[in-house]
């Protein structure tokens, strides 16, 4: 038996019927084209047959306040083959997937579960994997599915993702002493960061809030309709798009990938609330998730918060990207002066009250960020499974009462997975989202396209 990490029991009390808290990944793949009519049938086969067990933390179900080993696993319970009814066309593989996304995982088992799903057009098959927070992150999930996968088309072998090892099962494995010896070392390191961390917050506090417009504070995000109570229903919506396109705008304009990414996320969100009769005056802002790992700890997990400015009051798709790179640009320069101890201090001291809030749900309108966006590198090398080609991954995540929106991107070959999740009752039409991205890049097209041409943002 294992203790509860103070992170999984947080994630675990989150956890309502409103509430899930689990996080998944859609997996798109490219039947062989010469493989024979069975050949779905013969892979699920392969993976029930498989003589491998589960391993940590897939083997693990809850018992109090510890995590212990199911002695009992039934992979029945956990692995399920359906077929899409005719047509089978995207819209009702996003359907299914909306409604799975919903339901909550049974606890008294480990707690993930695993859905190949036939009948695509195309000739394409699905695997939708979820798994709760608790457990492992979303971007580490997905890992563990592409681990299973391989580079070689030609390879046959089955490895179920459960059954692949991860860097959580290899930590388990260590002595205790060993892990001990860790977090013992991680608090220490928290403990001296502490005198920087106050001064970086007095300088912050002295210099920049309320004095430096390209400053976002925790205080400045308006109420809309992205914050409010969610239900249990839950919409899913996923798109490609090239990143040749996000590269000849980054480019023509001398800003990066992250800062077109999150320009054109804001035009659609500006787009989405006109069409809702719900757009604030005042901007919204984004939280987006920043790495700051520079060892393997397990104190923490290691993640900060960068606030954005989206600029969604300003009309012109220029106005907001200069507003969004200035204020991203802002916090990356402060961070720089800090090390990552330091960094994690001093996200605790500004942000607290924050995540508080977001934890306890109790002022679900009156939130730091109105939503989060996630963009994360992943694989640059085409991925098979039996033979099959994987043709695109979109991340699932988790909406909060408070926060009824997400979106979550990762990168394959050279595209850019974008996966919306969000709450069907509170945001209707969510999925225009996609439109309105795709009418934004278009629009960013345009511009560097005109005939007059373009200066570069770069100040």
């Amino acid at each position: 038996m294992r203790p509860l990490h103070p992170i999984d029991f947080i994630f675990l009390s989150l956890e309502k019927r409103q509430q899930p808290m689990h996080v998944g990944g859609l997996f798109l793949f490219q039947i062989p084209e010469h493989a024979p009519a069975t050949f779905i049938q013969d892979l699920v086969a392969d993976i029930r047959n498989s003589k491998s067990m589960p391993i940590a933390p897939f083997n693990n179900k809850l018992n109090g306040l510890f995590w212990d080993e199911d002695e009992e696993f039934d992979l029945d319970h956990h692995f399920r083959h359906i077929a899409l009814p005719k047509p089978g066309r995207i819209r009702e593989l996003l359907t299914y997937i909306s409604q799975e996304h919903s339901s909550l995982i049974d606890r008294a088992k480990p707690l993930w579960t695993c859905h190949i799903i036939e009948g695509i057009e195309d000739n394409r098959f699905a695997m939708f994997f979820k798994i709760h927070h608790a457990m492992v992150d979303g971007i580490a999930g997905m890992r563990l599915v592409e681990k299973s996968l391989s580079h070689d088309e030609n390879a046959k072998r089955i490895v179920p993702p459960w059954c692949v090892e991860g860097p959580r099962a290899k930590r388990l494995k260590e002595p205790k002493v060993s892990r001990l010896k860790k977090i013992f070392g991680g608090v220490k390191g928290q403990f001296e960061a502490t005198p920087r961390a106050v001064y970086e917050v007095s300088q912050t506090v002295a210099k920049d809030m309320g004095r430096n417009p390209d400053y976002v504070s925790s205080f400045q995000a308006p109420s809309t309709i992205l914050n409010q109570r969610v239900s249990a229903s839950r919409r899913f919506a996923a798109q490609s798009f090239e990143f040749a396109r996000l590269h000849r705008i980054a480019k023509a304009l001398g800003v990066t990938i992250n800062d077109v990414v999150l320009a054109i996320c804001s035009g659609a969100l500006r787009e989405y609330l006109l069409s809702q009769y719900a757009l604030p005056k005042k901007p919204l802002i984004a939280m987006v998730p920043a790495s700051i790992r520079d060892d393997d700890s397990e104190v923490s997990n290691r993640i900060t918060m960068i606030l954005a400015n989206l600029g969604t009051h300003k009309e012109d798709p220029l106005e907001r990207l200069k507003i969004v790179r200035r204020s991203v640009q802002n916090a990356k320069q402060r961070f720089k002066r800090m090390n990552a101890n330091q960094i994690m201090n001093y996200s605790a001291f500004v942000y607290g009250a924050a995540g508080l809030n977001i934890l306890s749900g109790i002022m679900p309108k009156r939130q730091a960020f109105n939503l989060v966006i996630s963009n994360v590198p992943g694989p640059r090398e085409p991925l098979y499974w039996n033979g099959a080609k994987l043709d695109a991954l979109y991340p699932a995540s988790i909406v909060l009462d408070g926060q009824a929106l997400n979106i979550t991107m990762t990168s394959y070959l050279d595209k850019l997975e974008v996966g919306l999740t969000a709450c069907r009752h509170a945001l209707p039409k969510m999925q225009n989202l996609l439109q309105h991205l795709e009418d934004e890049i278009q629009r960013f097209e345009q511009i560097i396209d005109a005939p007059e041409g373009v200066n570069k943002i770069v100040d």
